[in-house]
């Protein structure tokens, strides 16, 4: 998804009153020039301009007299398109936070992945933000439970070690034309999967290039399996990997479950097939031309009546009907939100809800002062209702998380939802330490394919999977520099 900027002036210009009125009323240290070191484990470039764009160029203009020092940790070599020498290892961009948090002259405020924090939190590299929160009053009341929840998901004391000011969140997406024409009730919030899935069969009409789909894990056609067992079955806590990613975990009773679900979707016709991209005759549907400029996307293209969809993605859809008069042969979308589906083993979890922008006080900050006064200014009120607007992202404060003017959307449904706090997605750790893993789910999307076409029952397609996969696997384990060119061919299962 493109980064959407927002226009600095603006948002400065409706911050100056409140923060000027805060600087006359601190003491004269206050005015004295300061350094505060900013560090992250995130791919942000060596000068961090996103990053200073996104979080740091307010609260600068308001703190003249703070400058920001943005440390980088992420090797740029890749991004650069410079490859690595022969048996030469990346060094992981966490593992050098981490370091530098330890190390001669730290960072005082640290940004990283929620995934990390609990490690972070373990080895005692972060300062609780609890005794700062409550000295100062600072409000956490209006901030959306389901930030919150996450960020104490990786202390075990209680504690809050960070904040983060926006988040992003999915919904279940429909289009309320499709439902009317079918004469079946829209889906309501707090739906199971298998209520939306029976739901879909419903609204499921047509044949060939006029058939509509009731439902996709995604808008535009991109049906990959991986991606969508990991939305549904990611609540249901299987994994696909052991701890230290030596292992797959793939033929067992579970994963036979949901593939069965998934494959027998895909062959009632209720969410489109996997894109076979080496037939040119089945991707002519999504090549968009004059008549059809949004035939990639299954949604606006009126191909499909219900998506999974991340609050930034609804921008696309209402920019197109505001310029709806643009386009040949191009309705506008009537459509709606209600939450995501979940499993009634955990009835309102989902795997879609993450938090950008995660950060907090390192232990051994030389300037925690400073560091406090940026957190509590990015995640406060003021900086909220300047960000509040932005199209892609939704900010942690409830009070600002409103629709467009003009839209009935139904908001909460972002919100009313439970993040998947025992996050079984073991990717994260797993990649940065094997980073060309991803070959073995490649492995896997062959093998699904072949329960698809019945060459395989489902079973023994998974039984392949972990028998090729654990193969592969295990030459990872043997060479640990290895890159993609080096992955040997792994034998069929005999």
């Amino acid at each position: 998804m493109k980064r959407k900027i927002i226009p600095v002036a603006l948002t400065l210009t409706m911050l100056v009153p409140t923060t000027m009125a805060c600087t006359k009323s601190d003491s004269e240290d206050d005015k004295s020039e300061r350094v505060l070191r900013v560090a992250t484990s995130m791919d942000y470039g060596d000068e961090g301009e996103y990053f200073r764009q996104q979080f740091t160029e307010i609260f600068e203009f308001a703190n003249p007299n703070i400058k920001i020092e943005y440390i980088p940790t992420s090797d740029n070599r890749m991004r650069m398109g410079i490859g690595l020498k022969e048996g030469e290892k990346m060094q992981d961009p966490f593992v050098k936070l981490k370091e530098i948090m330890a190390g001669e002259n730290p960072p005082d405020v640290v940004m990283f992945n929620l995934t990390e924090m609990r490690e972070l939190v373990e080895e005692n590299l972060l300062e609780p933000l609890d005794a700062r929160i409550s000295k100062e009053k600072f409000d956490t009341s209006d901030i959306v439970p389901a930030v919150m929840d996450g960020l104490k998901s990786a202390s075990t004391d209680g504690k809050l070690y960070a904040l983060s000011p926006t988040f992003s969140s999915s919904a279940l997406i429909y289009n309320r034309k499709m439902f009317d024409q079918a004469g079946v009730p829209y889906p309501t919030d707090n739906m199971t999967w298998d209520q939306v899935f029976d739901l879909a069969r419903r609204v499921s009409t047509g044949e060939g290039d006029k058939r509509v789909y009731g439902f996709n894990f995604f808008s535009q056609g991109y049906a990959d399996f991986m991606s969508a067992s990991q939305i549904y079955a990611g609540p249901l806590g299987l994994q696909t990997f052991d701890e230290k990613g030596e292992k797959l975990l793939v033929d067992s009773d579970q994963w036979e479950k949901v593939w069965a679900t998934l494959i027998q979707l895909e062959k009632d016709k209720v969410i489109p097939g996997q894109p076979d991209y080496n037939n040119p005759e089945s991707m002519k549907l999504r090549q968009p031309s004059e008549d059809n400029p949004f035939a990639y996307h299954d949604f606006l293209s009126g191909r499909l009546a219900m998506s999974i969809m991340q609050y930034g993605e609804l921008s696309q859809i209402d920019n197109a009907n505001k310029n709806a008069a643009n386009y040949k042969n191009f309705t506008p979308v009537e459509y709606n939100a209600v939450t995501m589906p979940s499993h009634p083993e955990q009835p309102g979890v989902v795997a879609n809800i993450g938090l950008n922008g995660v950060m907090g006080i390192n232990a051994k900050a030389g300037n925690a002062a400073d560091a406090w006064k940026f957190l509590k200014f990015i995640n406060g009120e003021d900086w909220a209702r300047a960000k509040g607007k932005n199209n892609y992202q939704m900010v942690s404060r409830k009070k600002y998380i409103k629709p467009k003017e003009g839209s009935d959307l139904h908001m909460e449904a972002f919100l009313n939802v439970k993040p998947l706090l025992d996050n079984p997605n073991e990717m994260y750790k797993i990649y940065r330490e094997k980073p060309y893993i991803f070959q073995v789910y490649d492995l896997g999307r062959t093998e699904y394919m072949d329960a698809v076409k019945g060459n395989k029952s489902i079973r023994e397609a998974l039984k392949s999977w972990q028998t090729k996969g654990d193969v592969m696997l295990q030459q990872m384990k043997d060479n640990p520099n290895m890159n993609g060119g080096n992955v040997m061919a792994v034998p069929a299962a005999g």
